[in-house]
């Protein structure tokens, strides 16, 4: 017998937050996506975002605009990348207490991706050298090896 779960309205968001932000990354990591899989990889990236923001702390709302500003750099959408990786770097610092050594890393890393998908080449080197000075300081070992493999893999528009 299939017993139904009942949820408040918060640990629903807190569900569909998680569920939405895995469903995201295996379309980031899909080799062959399609099209409909960009649709949904962006609506629900926003999703996510939304669901965090809900239920959240300023952690997570830095983490989903990472991950909103990935997908948009992903899909080349070069505007709302920067917006996007902007909105990050400015919960960064507005909530730092809260981050992770690896969360200053990446939020550097998505302002120097979507630099330079827009072709800002100054400032995309700018946030890049910020990125590898911040990954290089991360001390867990394995936090390391996970930034610098995404850091080294994805496209760098002809920079790297």
């Amino acid at each position: 017998m299939n017993e139904e779960k009942k949820f408040t309205l918060s640990e629903a968001h807190l569900e569909f937050a998680k569920k939405i932000n895995g469903r995201v990354w295996a379309l980031l990591e899909k080799p062959d996506r399609s099209s409909a899989d960009d649709w949904e990889m962006l609506h629900a990236s926003h999703a996510s975002l939304y669901h965090w923001l809900q239920v959240g702390t300023g952690l997570h709302h830095q983490r989903g605009e990472w991950l909103v500003s990935r997908v948009h750099t992903v899909l080349g959408n070069d505007g709302d990348a920067i917006r996007h990786a902007n909105r990050c770097l400015e919960l960064t610092d507005n909530y730092n207490d809260l981050m992770e050594d690896f969360d200053f890393a990446f939020a550097y890393e998505a302002a120097a991706r979507s630099n330079a998908l827009a072709g800002n080449g100054e400032e995309a080197r700018k946030f890049i050298e910020l990125a590898r000075s911040a990954g290089k300081a991360i001390a867990n070992n394995e936090d390391r090896t996970i930034f610098l493999k995404d850091f080294d893999g994805g496209e760098w528009y002809g920079l790297l």
